[in-house]
């Protein structure tokens, strides 16, 4: 992934105060030229309000003056894209939220749909979801028809609860049916784009109501399309590595007579920034083909010496009666900045349709140096 001043730095700045200028030659965007220098020290999302405010700063007047400017600058200058999208619909969601009035805010969503095709309004669309959730949805649900894939992936992915970078939206987590007419439009879109964000949506929904997500995909596999089954399992992904009854049932994973061996490591201290290798075996001992979804769990220490199971993908697959399944897999212990690992007494284990077995401990040291 890019670093943060890849995606919004000083030639963000630059190309966004040249396309202000194309239409607005006399604008002294002083605070906006200030930002330039001002974004080093910042994680993405605050140089986009840091490039948001100053935009505030410079372009005065009331909403409607603002908003004109911005539809000029995007009939006009075509440099007028990108991440400089992202300050620009922020900016065009405060302006409208400070003026006040259901003109402002409906037509900051107009511009938002408008706008989301030069990169994403999804998230300057949270504040106004946070201002008038009722009204901003009642707007938000026609776009689920628009000719648009982008527009109509507007609809699911800046309502998503657990939206990636973004503010959460209250509302939306207090009721997690409030969004469900919007997937229930767009699950079986035409295009991939629009349905992965569908399938996203469901999967952040069942975080918080796992009944709620499984009802809701039962009855979109009673009414599918050639895509809808691939929707549905990447909507539930959660689910099923929670071991879920509903969810792995509809899924075809159901209860199986089987003989799980292992896992058996090939050593019993990994060293942090190395793997861990371990195998197994599953066997069918029924009469009938077993559809299965085999992960694995890695129990990590904590700074307070507790250990915390993370599920791992591992395979899917059918297993003919009496024939057995060898399994085998590496597991790197790499350093992340996203996962801070602690040295003392780990364990592994394997699932198979959402049963644990086979509980092996490791330890996990700090490598020379």
């Amino acid at each position: 992934m890019p670093f943060a001043d890849e995606l919004i730095g000083a030639q963000t700045v630059r190309a966004l105060a040249a396309a202000l200028h194309t239409v607005s030659p006399g604008a002294s965007l002083t605070r906006l030229d200030a930002a330039e220098t001002a974004l080093a020290p910042l994680p993405l999302r605050e140089r986009s309000d840091l490039i948001r405010d100053a935009l505030l700063a410079d372009l005065p007047g009331d909403y409607t003056s603002f908003a004109r400017t911005v539809r000029a600058a995007a009939a006009e200058s075509p440099s007028f894209t990108g991440w400089m999208i992202w300050p620009v619909t922020s900016a065009v969601a405060a302006k409208a939220i400070g003026e006040g009035g259901v003109d402002a805010f409906d037509d900051a969503l107009a511009l938002l749909a408008e706008l989301t095709p030069r990169l994403t309004s999804e998230f300057a669309l949270r504040a106004l979801l946070n201002t008038d959730l009722g009204r901003a949805l009642g707007a938000i649900g026609p776009w689920t028809r628009s000719e648009s894939a982008d527009v109509r992936r507007l609809a699911s992915e800046g309502t998503r609860p657990l939206l990636p970078w973004a503010v959460r939206v209250p509302g939306i987590l207090a009721e997690p049916k409030a969004t469900l007419p919007i997937l229930d439009a767009l699950y079986r879109d035409e295009s991939e784009y629009v349905r992965r964000s569908v399938a996203n949506h469901l999967n952040d929904i069942s975080r918080h109501d796992p009944e709620l997500v499984v009802a809701t995909a039962q009855a979109w596999m009673a009414a599918p399309d050639d895509n809808t089954a691939r929707v549905v399992r990447h909507g539930l992904r959660t689910l099923v590595k929670q071991g879920h009854p509903g969810a792995l049932e509809l899924l075809g994973f159901t209860s199986a007579n089987l003989d799980v061996t292992g896992p058996l490591l090939t050593a019993e201290t990994v060293v942090i920034g190395e793997t861990l290798s371990f195998t197994g075996s599953v066997r069918n001992l029924g009469q009938e083909p077993a559809r299965l979804v085999i992960d694995y769990v890695v129990h990590h220490r904590k700074a307070n010496g507790t250990l915390t199971g993370k599920t791992f993908k591992l395979t899917t697959r059918t297993v003919e009666p009496g024939e057995t399944y060898e399994l085998s897999r590496e597991h790197s212990f790499r350093v992340l900045t996203t996962r801070r690992y602690h040295p003392g007494q780990h364990a592994v284990e394997l699932q198979v349709n959402g049963v644990r077995s086979g509980l092996a401990e490791f330890a996990l040291v700090a490598g020379e140096g």
